[in-house]
């Protein structure tokens, strides 16, 4: 069989990603972002969000076909991502791949969006196969979720995930407290340059011996926020150690998310750590994770940074794998889904 051409359409939050891969290569990661719209308002409003969907998705498809160096009609199949992620911005891109493929007469393949930041491995230029079984941590904007991954098309575990903030979504508040601008990941990095990660012991939320019967693997980063609120109250009037307090918090966050990695990496007796989502970005994050994987016999690996962020290549990715081992394309009697959970990987598969 010659490898599937793949056109995969993601529009879970506020990029709307074009991707076009054949097998494993890359031919083109196109990303149209609108969260230049979303600063506005300090963080992503999901109507925004979707209006910006309809507007991009056309130009951004063109582009990629362009990038690609193909033609629609040379396309084996189209890709989309059904959930999860924001209702709306999914529903646009659900609509616009039924619309392309039956256009097109060519094979549908609804897949899950957390799972295609596993596939954005298989087409990093370069790479060696992924190898199974492997602990995923995915950490964004909307998630944080610890997998265990024994096989990407047919066999993703759940293993923990935040059970209220998301790691992304504690930074851009934090940044708030602390009078940054959207988007708080890029900002906190920026104010924590010179401040010293030891400075305030802020709480590692789920981590404390009392936590790991029913929160062994799931991530908490609300309290973190509250306490460096509180701290910022606090010291009120004074001459606020920014650099500390940015530095201090992202540390926290940090230890939490490498600890749990690397711990499920040990207990499930993986040695491989899979790193992806947009705040894989953090420069601090991908320090410790690979220092402290190194001490504990763990291979890390991390697509580029291009590929971490929401995009359409790794949802064309999971579907050429999901073709290639035989999996039938889904029906037309599928939505988006919110809550799609990670072990529906392909949703509304052809009998």
């Amino acid at each position: 069989m010659t490898e599937p051409l793949v056109l995969g359409i993601e529009t879970s939050c506020d990029e709307t990603g074009i991707g076009i891969v054949r097998g494993r290569t890359l031919l083109s990661n196109t990303i149209a972002s609108s969260m230049d719209e979303h600063a506005r308002y300090g963080g992503v409003v999901p109507e925004v969000a979707a209006r910006a969907h309809l507007d991009a998705l056309q130009p951004t498809i063109e582009q990629a076909i362009a990038e690609a160096g193909i033609r629609l009609q040379d396309l084996d199949a189209v890709a989309v991502t059904s959930g999860p992620g924001l209702s709306g911005a999914l529903m646009v891109g659900v609509g616009a791949a039924k619309a392309l493929a039956v256009s097109l007469e060519k094979p549908l393949y609804a897949v899950n969006h957390l799972v295609g930041h596993i596939a954005a491995d298989i087409v990093t230029p370069d790479s060696e196969p992924l190898e199974y079984p492997t602990i995923a941590l995915l950490v964004s904007g909307g998630h944080t979720s610890l997998l265990h991954v024994r096989e990407i098309t047919t066999d993703v575990e759940m293993l923990g995930e935040t059970i209220d903030d998301a790691a992304g979504e504690a930074f851009d508040k934090v940044a708030r407290i602390l009078g940054l601008p959207y988007p708080g990941g890029p900002q906190i990095d920026r104010a924590a340059v010179g401040g010293d990660p030891n400075a305030i012991r802020f709480p590692r939320g789920l981590s404390r011996a009392s936590d790991m019967a029913a929160h062994r693997w799931d991530f908490s980063f609300s309290g973190l926020k509250t306490s460096v609120a509180r701290w910022v109250e606090q010291h009120e009037g004074e001459d606020l150690p920014v650099a500390d307090v940015a530095a201090s918090f992202r540390e926290a966050v940090v230890d939490v998310l490498v600890t749990k990695a690397l711990d499920a990496c040990e207990e499930r007796g993986v040695p491989r750590l899979l790193l992806g989502g947009g705040v894989i970005a953090n420069k601090r994050l991908r320090e410790v994770a690979l220092e402290r994987a190194a001490a504990r016999g763990v291979t890390v690996r991390i697509p580029p940074l291009s590929l971490c962020t929401d995009n359409g290549a790794m949802i064309a990715a999971l579907a050429s794998q999901l073709i290639s081992s035989g999996r039938r394309p889904s029906t037309l009697d599928f939505g988006a889904d919110s809550t799609l959970p990670v072990t529906e990987i392909q949703v509304a598969e052809r009998p």
